[in-house]
């Protein structure tokens, strides 16, 4: 009987608290020497040993690799809600490097003594269900709701779910008995007895009774791991079992894991020495030999899917054609991770699967895949992801694919003379501004860091520095890109100049960027001012402000936001300023025209770096919820007659957040037919996002869409005939068309408001 699970050892190290810091010893002795896990047994009724818990979260602050589990946890004197939380603590501060063995208990008089409940054996294997619901319902954050276990021994009654564990924490159960072996196949994720307590066939009964119970719960045997405490001597000659040479060791670890599904191998040793040499002599042959023999057998070795998982795939999309190169990383509904990568930033999103490469050569395979289930032909979508801020939405799907590009996240100089730096799509804009800090450097970028490298830098890039620096885009030096064929090419002035154009402002219908060389700019110290004006008057607030941005120095670049209105207030016009300088008085005299362009009612002026002016992404997994609604519009000046259409815009209450930010300067220094992002002449970004898509389009379309020259591909939601025109000029549009025929002839990259007619 063999599961196929990859084979792993761990060592059970006894919690001695004398000396204190021997098991912290051992246990990085045994990180050192390649162990995959650290067990320790969880008695608090001894007070020889230290308090496990209080150990572990030591030993995982001590160890930089090695998991770490208690071998088992006494449940009868840990409560199960604390535990949750615990666990999940643990898990995040070590990287998810935490699992959780659990005990019905045992030792009663000891247990009693320090005011636990006795229990008889089948009260202690209830208890231990009941335990194991209250665990995993506090973990389980994707559900609504506190959560409500009325046990007969153990109670919570809308206890608050979270945190949610790094990883999906393994639950491995030590059981004997057959309704422990029962409860293990129902709810467990891992078997854990010890040799030293079985009699000979024991394996084999306990895997059968374990199997029925799984299969009888829906469950597919190969989700439970079979663990196994092992203890012996490698010595000169053989003595009895697990007590010989390594050859014996080996050929008897063999048999426990092809005869008897033993998957990890625990090695009770507290000898560094005895450590060391089962791992040097005993580990790696028995992994050769178990692969080889699987091999042989043509044993599946993929992890298993559970009925839960499989019940929500999604129809349309074959699983097994997943290329092998990216199944280990890959994501679907039912995933643990899925919760973390189905969403963006304002989208919420239901993919049928979220593909991971970390390499050009997956991003080609996950592509091939794409291929394969009907993107070109409208069947499936496909979203390309580098952070999944994107304002569009347009890096998730419903029941279709994600190519999510995260891994490419380094940040290299490449050429420090001429500031050249390589960046990866995956990298945030916030890292990036992080990581060219101590150089002096900077890349205009936006104003959010959590903005993603790949969609920005394929489609402008409208940010704090523009005016002076122009738009993200203008400082790309060569491209690498994956194209729908699968090829990587590097797209330059010099090599493929036409894909380079295109990649730059509407590179989403062309190909996969993967990695950027772009030249940074030298940006030292820079005045940054928040100001918030009285904007009651908002034609005339707006009128003024567009003339003192367009007057302002290319230093100088500025944003407004104005939000909806607060019933009984007036409304607030709230500005953001970055000045490319750092002498106060230069900034200062920069600033003061904006200072009198309204009621001024509050402000503050700081003097930063510019990565401390993008560090100001929110961590944590994105959570967006249903379709972003968003518009966005081009005007080449802020005119009396476009105030006056901007206010009553703002009238409306059509909108929730309302931006505006000044362009020209550096930005209009390009030729317009230089990238595909073609309006240079446009003084201003205006973006509008709203909560009904049908309001905010028609007061959208009937008082700023006649002052607009263009639109922003990555600002806007609409994808009603005729913004592809309002985005990209006939001269453009008829170019991109003819490259996207070339390099897209299939149109794989379809769901990017797609160019083809």
């Amino acid at each position: 009987m063999d599961y196929g699970h990859q084979l792993e050892v761990g060592v059970f190290i006894t919690p001695t608290n004398q000396p204190p810091a021997q098991p912290v010893r051992l246990a990085q002795a045994a990180e050192l020497a390649g162990f995959d896990l650290a067990t320790f047994q969880d008695h608090p009724y001894q007070p020889a040993f230290h308090d496990t818990w209080t150990l572990m979260s030591w030993i995982a602050a001590s160890t930089d690799r090695i998991r770490i589990a208690p071998n088992v946890l006494n449940v009868p004197l840990r409560q199960p809600a604390v535990v949750a939380r615990s666990a999940a603590s643990l898990d995040l501060l070590s990287g998810g490097r935490f699992e959780l063995g659990l005990g019905a208990g045992g030792f009663w008089d000891a247990i009693a003594a320090m005011g636990g409940t006795r229990l008889t054996p089948g009260e202690g294997v209830d208890a231990l269900a009941e335990a194991i619901a209250i665990i995993r319902g506090i973990w389980e954050t994707s559900e609504r709701g506190g959560v409500r276990v009325d046990g007969e021994h153990h109670r919570v009654a809308g206890a608050k779910r979270g945190p949610r564990p790094a990883h999906p924490i393994p639950l491995h159960i030590g059981a004997y008995k057959p309704r422990m072996l029962r409860l293990t196949g129902r709810l467990g994720d891992g078997w854990l007895p010890s040799l030293g307590y079985l009699q000979p066939g024991d394996l084999g009964r306990g895997n059968r009774t374990i199997d029925e119970a799984a299969a009888r719960a829906g469950r597919d045997p190969r989700e439970i791991r079979r663990l196994l405490n092992i203890s012996g001597q490698i010595g000169e000659r053989s003595t009895g079992r697990l007590q010989g040479p390594p050859d014996q060791w080996v050929e008897e670890l063999v048999e426990l894991a092809l005869g008897d599904g033993i998957g990890t191998f625990i090695l009770a040793a507290d000898d560094p020495g005895l450590m060391e040499r089962f791992m040097a002599e005993v580990a790696p042959a028995v992994r050769e030999q178990v692969a080889a023999e699987r091999v042989e057998r043509g044993t599946d070795t993929a992890p298993a899917v559970s009925a839960a998982a499989l019940a929500k795939r999604a129809a349309g999309l074959d699983y097994a054609a997943v290329p092998a190169s990216l199944q280990a990383t890959a994501v679907e509904p039912g995933s643990w991770s899925y919760p973390d990568a189905q969403h963006t930033y304002l989208r919420g999103g239901r993919p049928g699967i979220v593909l991971r490469p970390t390499s050009a050569a997956q991003v080609a395979d996950a592509l091939r895949y794409a291929r394969g289930q009907g993107v070109a032909e409208g069947r499936v979508p496909l979203s390309i992801r580098s952070a999944g801020h994107g304002i569009s939405g347009r890096s998730t799907n419903d029941g279709g694919i994600v190519i999510d590009l995260g891994a490419f996240d380094r940040i290299d100089v490449v050429d420090a003379d001429r500031r050249l730096v390589r960046v990866g799509a995956g990298a945030t804009w916030g890292q990036v501004a992080t990581a060219l800090d101590p150089h002096g450097w900077a890349i205009s970028s936006g104003d959010y860091g959590g903005v993603g490298v790949g969609g920005l830098a394929t489609a402008g890039g409208v940010g704090f520095l523009g005016r002076e620096h122009g738009l993200t885009i203008d400082h790309i030096e060569s491209i690498d890109v994956v194209l729908a064929s699968g090829e990587l090419v590097r797209a330059s002035r010099d090599e493929r100049p036409e894909l380079f154009w295109g990649m730059r402002g509407a590179g989403g219908n062309l190909g996969v960027a993967v990695a950027f060389e772009m030249i940074a700019q030298p940006v030292g110290e820079i005045g940054f001012a928040q100001l918030a004006f009285d904007a009651s008057d908002t034609a005339d607030l707006l009128e003024q402000w567009g003339a003192v941005s367009e007057a302002s120095d290319r230093a100088v670049t500025p944003f407004l936001l104005i939000g909806r209105d607060r019933p009984g207030q007036s409304r607030i016009a709230q500005a953001m300023i970055a000045v490319d300088a750092s002498e106060p008085e230069t900034i200062v005299d920069h600033l003061q025209p904006f200072a009198m362009v309204g009621p001024l009612v509050q402000q503050q002026v700081v003097r930063t770096r510019y990565a401390g002016v993008i560090d100001n992404a929110a961590g944590g997994a994105h959570q967006g919820q249903g379709e972003p609604t968003t518009r966005s519009a081009l005007l080449r000046s802020i005119t009396p007659a476009a105030a006056r259409a901007l206010a009553r815009f703002l009238d409306t209450g059509a909108h929730f957040f309302f931006q505006i930010r000044a362009m020209g300067g550096a930005i209009g220094d390009v030729d317009a037919d230089a990238t595909a992002f073609a309006h240079r002449d446009a003084g201003f970004s205006v973006t509008a996002f709203g909560m009904d898509r049908t309001r905010l389009d028609a007061a959208w379309d009937t008082l700023l869409a006649p002052h607009a020259t263009g639109l922003y591909l990555s600002f806007e939601t609409d994808q009603r005939p005729g913004r592809l025109e309002e985005a990209f000029p006939p001269a453009t549009l008829a170019r991109l068309r003819a490259l996207k025929a070339e390099v897209d002839p299939e149109n794989l990259f379809r769901d990017n408001f797609n160019v083809v007619a």
